[in-house]
């Protein structure tokens, strides 16, 4: 199943095995979203910023891991309003506006659109807001979380859902307790890893001190007595592979992570984009279609 995004095919992919274990934990419900959308959690509210001109808009959107623009046609429309609403309240990320023609023409833009760059996978994410859609700062700020990837991303209920439709297909996870001392240095080189395997690997990080996640690490047929640990996972077709580490070096993950992929690389190598195979979900079969 295809639906379309704002640079090309956006996933849709098999709800079975770990993908299943992730979205069936309770996700947030629309409460929770509005309250962590509360601008006593980040401060002043503050305003987009105007992007006149494409030079400008390709500079903001490069400038940022993640990055968020509202096109509009129409500039008083109330849901432009109502995106306004959303600045400076989702921490670190910023929120650009243009009602620029040349812009929106250069990002293909014919209707009121709020978009989502991501540098992770060199990916974007549209929400298009239709005449008759009802269209509110909840429902947009959920939209951002559901797509705001980074480098590295938290695992959450929410954040699940744009990791399973990521065009990536290879998550790395990290199972670490954040509340360990060793946890800003491990951190600090997961982070240097994933650098090295940008748009090949989505790394993520899994807070074995939150309790909803033992669901996630008993998957792996990991304990708690060998974190920190690496798994790697391929989401089409659910295979993976498990490191527990004594500690988390780059040397570390980047052994583990070039291994996983040259198996990867044997095993469909009469497929040599793999990484852009699209998954269909037809009844209860899957079918792989390479690009």
């Amino acid at each position: 199943m295809q639906r379309p995004c704002g640079s090309g095919v956006c996933l849709s992919v098999p709800v079975k095995g770990l993908s299943a274990e992730l979205l069936s934990m309770p996700s947030l419900c629309n409460a929770d979203v509005h309250r962590s959308l509360s601008p006593g959690a980040t401060g002043n509210a503050k305003k987009p910023v105007l992007l006149n001109d494409i030079e400008t808009a390709t500079a903001f959107i490069s400038a940022a891991e993640v990055a968020v623009i509202g096109f509009f046609q129409e500039p008083e429309k109330p849901e432009v309003l109502e995106f306004s609403s959303l600045v400076g309240k989702i921490r670190d990320v910023p929120f650009g506006l243009s009602t620029s023609p040349e812009v929106l023409s250069h990002y293909n833009i014919t209707i009121n659109t709020i978009s989502i760059f991501r540098r992770v996978d060199e990916n974007r994410q549209d929400l298009e807001i239709t005449d008759g859609k009802e269209m509110d700062a909840t429902r947009m700020g959920r939209f951002i979380q559901i797509n705001e990837l980074r480098m590295v991303t938290e695992y959450n209920p929410v954040t699940a859902i744009g990791l399973f439709n990521s065009t990536v297909q290879i998550h790395l996870l990290l199972f670490t307790d954040k509340t360990s001392k060793e946890h800003t240095e491990r951190m600090h080189k997961y982070q240097e890893a994933a650098e090295l395997f940008r748009g090949k690997i989505l790394f993520v990080l899994v807070d074995s001190n939150v309790k909803g996640n033992d669901r996630v690490i008993s998957f792996f047929k990991l304990k708690k007595s060998q974190l920190p640990a690496l798994a790697i996972f391929h989401t089409p077709d659910e295979e993976q592979d498990v490191l527990p580490l004594g500690e988390v070096s780059v040397e570390h993950v980047q052994d583990f992570c070039n291994g996983f992929l040259q198996r990867k690389t044997k095993v469909r190598k009469g497929c040599p984009l793999w990484l852009s195979c699209i998954v269909h979900i037809a009844s209860e079969q899957e079918n792989i279609r390479c690009l």
